[in-house]
């Protein structure tokens, strides 16, 4: 596959969705076996301002945030492959809205707290494999609201 093929290629993958780095690299491998020129495509999309981890970083972490907690989507952003630093400053940023968005999984899920130590330990494992910490999933448990 030429440049412009590969070019377009990018260009048709990143309108339909924000893409890091790493994932239009493995996606764009599959096409061609020039890895010299995917790089210096990935370089000119960054240039431009088409490629960016930190709005993919942004956008994982829309979609995610309000459904999922923060270790869920600290992994689905090591996964496509956004650098630490700019997966930490996403973080850090949703951070305080995390006990409210387990709470509001919480009451979706659950009519009412907990009763027993059966009941508590279930909902405490759909809370933990939805990605939220424990110290968050004891407070959500113990309050009576």
């Amino acid at each position: 596959m030429d440049g412009a093929d590969l070019w377009s290629r990018a260009l048709q993958l990143l309108s339909r969705r924000e893409h890091t780095r790493r994932e239009l690299s493995r996606k764009l491998a599959a096409h061609s076996d020039d890895e010299g020129a995917i790089e210096a495509l990935l370089d000119e999309l960054t240039e431009a301002g088409l490629l960016s981890d930190q709005r993919a970083a942004d956008a994982i972490l829309r979609t995610r945030t309000g459904r999922h907690g923060l270790l869920k989507i600290r992994q689905e952003l090591q996964q496509r492959g956004v650098p630490a630093e700019v997966a930490s400053t996403a973080l850090e940023a949703a951070r305080e809205g995390e006990l409210e968005s387990a709470r509001s999984v919480w009451r979706k899920k659950f009519a009412h707290p907990p009763t027993n130590a059966e009941e508590r330990a279930r909902q405490g494992r759909y809370l933990q494999n939805r990605g939220f910490s424990l110290a968050i999933i004891q407070k959500i448990l113990r309050s009576d609201d």
